[in-house]
């Protein structure tokens, strides 16, 4: 299915407002065209020409003759009409008609514009919403891969394109066909010869505009992909400042955006030229076309006699009404062009590869009965990379396991397997026997909590923060939750108590207090799985005292995971696994490891412990 097609699957729940759309550009059409031909006789009677006596027009049955015989019988119901009541009265009758023709082109036009918007804006409200929900859905190994501004740019400004460029487009590509083709007919209703000889200039103009499009798709796709670059420089300037002051680093950064930007405005420049190209060109084959028929019509005014004046100022001005919907459809295929880099980014997204995902039938699961097993499990991102291999380790429900060991050797990647972050390359992870690729994804993750190096927290109150663990928890479960994290205290004296916006990543609070609030939200959900990223590395001695304090509380009678690079924070675990390049070199208790005098008590002593 191509692009294009794809998108346009967003509008069927906003359908209606396309057809509603349509039928009152439609009516606007008709309207447009009959408030002209209304004019014909207007024109007729004000210069007083041709008004030899008309008589009554009998049709012939032939087909061809049929639009000369409806001119005819309107101009001879308008001669009876002025022997009957009068010029003047005829002429206000045919001015109030034309009026009126006017008006309710302009509120069909009206409507069918408000329409439009209601389309537009439905379908890009559903776009942003689905490309927001595939970003729910998408394992962590995409945001190692991609980068974030990229993201953001493709869920704005993307969008924003295809809404702009597309969904604009879409209806001058549906309803300018339909006037000009309303119009050439009525064209060759009034001259077969000159309508004819008008159409020569047709086949050079789409030539012109099936050009302009193929360069605004090339540029257009160039300056969506640098635009997504610049967001990304963005978003790490917002989130590095520290860094880039005290390295100075602001001119390497500058030096960046200023590149960016400079090829960004390059491809925009050279896209706007192009779009802006597109109505020049086809107005001046549409000048050169009206000069041909003035010198056509002309020769059939001034020498065959073959046309009366008027047919032909009636004939110019519909003439001139195809030019501004043809300007709009080259205009709307130019832009349409223009916007299917953009619905390619967007795809991109919504058609990656989970990779994580469920069987057709998951098993359900409500709890951990008995054990977690890894066994004989290997990962890598690439084959020359191994990170684990044939790691096999078991875990009763329970039990608190601590895996230490330098950076590199693995750790982190058990947790992630643990998590079904990333699935694992061989082997198999097992809930009481059972691979956790068969159990159903939401419900095995109800069964785990986490909590990082790095507090993750969102601009919003403390309250909510911490009840984003379980939402259905009441007021009195959110707070003991914070008081077995040791949080209650200092959430206390915050100027609005557990109401208090924390600001962006929590910026506002101390590390410890930011991690105390990620424990007391992983506390409320009360996961039977704990995983313990690094909870303490990152704090200073009395806020690694309180958290650490707080962890024990949470870990009681609960199957934990603990990473810890301070040792001293997993002397009480039951089993300590130590690992190196992704094997397990020794395990046991502290105790034990410390008398096999090995890999772990050398450890101990760079730590000064023991």
């Amino acid at each position: 299915m191509s692009p294009l097609k794809r998108i346009l699957a967003f509008a069927k729940p906003h359908q209606k407002y396309l057809y509603l759309s349509i039928f009152f550009n439609l009516l606007y059409s008709v309207f447009q065209i009959f408030s002209v031909l209304v004019m014909l006789p207007v024109l007729q009677m004000i210069f007083n020409v041709d008004q030899e006596k008309i008589t009554k027009p009998v049709y012939s049955g032939k087909f061809s003759e049929y639009f000369s015989y409806i001119k005819t019988s309107a101009f001879y119901n308008i001669q009876e009409s002025i022997t009957e009541y009068g010029a003047i009265k005829v002429l206000a009758a045919l001015c109030i008609i034309t009026a009126t023709s006017f008006l309710f082109r302009n509120i069909s036009r009206y409507f069918g514009s408000f329409m439009l918007v209601n389309y537009r804006v439905g379908i890009t409200k559903d776009l942003r919403s689905k490309v927001y929900q595939k970003f729910l859905k998408l394992p962590v190994s995409f945001f190692t891969e991609q980068r974030k501004g990229d993201m953001m740019s493709r869920i704005s400004n993307d969008i924003g394109s295809i809404e702009n460029s597309i969904m604009g487009s879409l209806v001058d590509v549906i309803n300018a066909p339909f006037m000009i083709t309303a119009s050439l007919i009525t064209l060759f209703a009034l001259s077969p010869s000159l309508t004819l000889f008008s159409l020569l200039v047709f086949p050079v103009m789409g030539g012109i505009i099936s050009w302009v499009g193929k360069s605004l798709k090339r540029k257009s796709k160039k300056a969506q992909e640098e635009l997504g670059n610049l967001f990304s420089i963005v978003d790490e300037t917002l989130k590095s400042s520290k860094i880039i002051k005290i390295f100075n680093a602001d001119i390497i950064l500058n030096a960046r955006f200023e590149k960016t930007t400079q090829n960004w405005k390059n491809h925009a420049i050279a896209m706007s030229r192009r779009r802006e190209l597109a109505s020049p060109s086809s107005e001046f084959l549409g000048s050169v076309t009206i000069l041909l028929i003035t010198w056509f019509a002309g020769i059939q005014i001034l020498e065959k006699q073959t046309m009366d004046a008027v047919t032909f100022i009636g004939f110019i001005a519909i003439f001139f009404q195809i030019l501004e919907p043809a300007k709009r459809l080259s205009a709307a295929i130019s832009n349409m062009q223009g916007g299917i880099p953009a619905v390619q980014r967007v795809l991109e997204v919504l058609d990656y590869d989970l990779k994580v995902e469920e069987i057709t039938h998951p098993i359900s699961i409500k709890n951990l009965n008995h054990q977690i097993e890894f066994k004989n499990i290997s990962f890598y991102y690439d084959k020359d990379n191994q990170i684990l291999k044939n790691f096999n380790l078991t875990i009763p429900r329970g039990k608190t396991v601590a895996l230490v060991g330098q950076s590199g050797s693995g750790k982190t990647t058990i947790a992630n397997l643990l998590a079904r972050f990333y699935d694992v390359t061989d082997g198999e992870i097992l809930i009481d026997g059972i691979n956790i690729k068969d159990l159903n994804l939401t419900e095995y993750r109800k069964l785990l909590g986490m909590v990082t190096q790095e507090s993750v927290l969102f601009n919003d109150s403390v309250y909510n923060n911490i009840w984003m663990g379980k939402t259905e928890a009441s007021e009195e479960e959110v707070i003991q939750a914070a008081k077995i994290a040791n949080a209650h205290q200092f959430i206390e004296n915050l100027p609005e108590k557990y109401q208090t916006n924390i600001g962006d990543d929590g910026n506002k609070l101390s590390g410890g207090q930011k991690q105390r609030i990620s424990i007391a939200r992983a506390v409320l959900k009360n996961p039977p799985i704990m995983i313990l990223d690094e909870a303490t590395s990152a704090l200073d001695t009395e806020s690694e005292r309180l958290v650490q304090d707080a962890l024990d509380h949470m870990m009681e009678n609960r199957t934990s995971i603990v990473i810890a690079h301070r040792l001293s924070t997993i002397q009480k675990a039951d089993h300590i696994v130590v690992m190196e390049r992704g094997n397990i070199v020794e395990q046991g208790t502290h105790d034990e490891l410390i008398t096999n005098n090995n890999v772990y008590k050398k450890l101990v002593e760079l730590q000064n412990f023991g």
